[in-house]
């Protein structure tokens, strides 16, 4: 893989998020010719900036919902490989602003994609959306990648339409053009609100108990490194060979690690010293999904790709990322030592 990126020019939507940053730090040290187009890191701290990614990478202060500054922002970078990781992308904020949710999923990736058919530079496209974007029947088993789009919240049903312009883009254009759907994504550098790993960070900090929402909701949990190493294998491909590749992926954790909310709470608890335990919110709660899982046999077969930590592995290197930052370390070194170790296991 480091061969390829050497030097390729790559534009990057959403580089200043939680999972742009670590691929943008990847992304760098593969080589990688790398411009990013965002708004302003979403939270404070942000890994953006504890990375010193706003100080060493190229990037572009722009919205997606701003079609003119897309274009003007991918024809200035002439890119041959773009990553749209770009959006709104939490469950109860879309129930508070479905209107900036939709306009952000849903017409910023028709921005960049318009702009992409206006960019012949462009080699492989990947839009990044999400496990939820799926019909979710509540099923035992994984969803494959031909099963109906859906999605309950204005969010989950947002990511379902971002796939359908997906796939009009590509049949309508030619485009180079694939998507990608991950499941719950954790790892060290996360401060979003209403995520659990978070939560459960700032409380272990706080010598709190953590309040969980739904303990027995079952979800696809992986590390960061897993999916962005299936982004990078897929726009790899892509690259060589669009039309056997221009389809939908998925990027899951295997089925051992679809694990109840309640076991990652006690299995971080265990992990650090002084938890204080956790307690139940029994305030009412909008609507999420109980069961979810994805079916990666595709990936497996196709793309050679497979998880490479386990869901205990990634809760080690969150628990070490965190030790590690309070300790003082630069947190731009702490995860490149994870990317290597990735990399390499």
């Amino acid at each position: 893989m480091t061969d390829f990126w050497r030097g390729k020019r790559v534009f990057l939507t959403g580089n200043t998020g939680f999972k742009g940053s670590w691929l943008s730090l990847w992304l760098e040290q593969l080589g990688a010719e790398v411009t990013g187009f965002a708004l302003p890191p979403p939270t404070d701290p942000s890994l953006f900036v504890l990375a010193g990614l706003d100080k060493s990478m190229a990037w572009i202060e722009g919205d997606v919902r701003d079609p003119a500054a897309v274009l003007a922002a991918v024809k200035k970078a002439q890119p041959e490989i773009v990553l749209h990781l770009a959006a709104q992308p939490l469950v109860r904020e879309s129930y508070l602003d479905p209107i900036g949710t939709y306009a952000t999923n849903v017409m910023g990736t028709v921005h960049l994609l318009d702009a992409v058919r206006h960019t012949p530079s462009v080699r492989a496209v990947v839009n990044v959306t999400t496990d939820k974007c799926y019909e979710n029947q509540e099923w035992p088993w994984g969803y494959r990648e031909n099963e109906p789009m859906g999605g309950y919240d204005p969010y989950s049903n947002s990511k379902g339409c971002s796939e359908l312009v997906t796939s009009a883009f590509r049949r309508s254009y030619s485009l180079p053009l694939a998507s990608a759907r991950a499941g719950n994504v954790i790892g060290g550098g996360d401060f979003a609100k209403d995520r659990l790993i978070p939560d459960i960070l700032r409380a272990l900090e706080a010598g709190e108990k953590v309040k969980i929402r739904s303990p027995h909701a079952i979800r696809p949990w992986q590390h960061v490194l897993e999916p962005l190493s299936g982004y990078l294998t897929l726009a790899q491909q892509l690259y060589s060979d669009a039309p056997a590749f221009s389809e939908a992926w998925n990027f899951g954790p295997r089925d051992s690690d679809a694990k109840p909310v309640e076991w990652i709470v006690q299995r971080l608890n265990s992990l650090v010293e002084g938890s204080q335990g956790y307690e139940i919110d029994t305030n009412p709660q909008p609507h999420e999904a109980h069961y979810l899982k994805l079916d990666i046999s595709k990936a497996s077969s196709r793309l050679h790709w497979t998880p490479r930590w386990d869901l205990d592995q990634a809760l080690q290197a969150i628990v070490e990322w965190s030790s590690r930052r309070a300790q003082g370390e630069p947190v731009r070194q702490i995860c490149l030592d994870q990317v290597k170790r990735y990399a390499s296991s």
